[in-house]
């Protein structure tokens, strides 16, 4: 079986005490039902883009680390599932779920 990431994207002023107890819980069950299905991997949660550090290596050799993510976006991965699916195909089924359980944007891709 392929892994796939599913990764949800926030925008970057979200505030996560928004979420409520239905969401909560929407996505508890979520998690439940790939432990159960047995396509979860791992699953993890991230702090805001502007808590991160982006490493460029620069023509000298040097690497450079700065403020900030490396992507100058509106949005950013703000957590992501790996799971072990028959295909691609029921990846994106529990993409379509995870969209739902977390009300924001989701990515589905295979890893190499």
């Amino acid at each position: 079986m392929t892994m796939y990431l599913v990764a949800i994207h926030r925008p970057d002023d979200y505030d996560p005490s928004r979420e409520d107890d239905a969401m909560s819980r929407a996505i508890d069950a979520l998690n439940d039902a790939m432990v159960a299905a047995g396509v979860r991997i791992f699953v993890g949660g991230l702090h805001p883009a502007r808590s991160a550090k982006s490493l460029r290596r620069q023509p000298d050799g040097t690497v450079r680390v700065t403020d900030g993510p490396y992507l100058a976006t509106s949005e950013h991965v703000g957590g992501f599932w790996v799971l072990e699916a028959a295909d691609f195909d029921a990846a994106l089924e529990w993409g379509r779920k995870a969209a739902v359980a977390c009300r924001a944007p989701v990515e589905v891709r295979p890893f190499l």
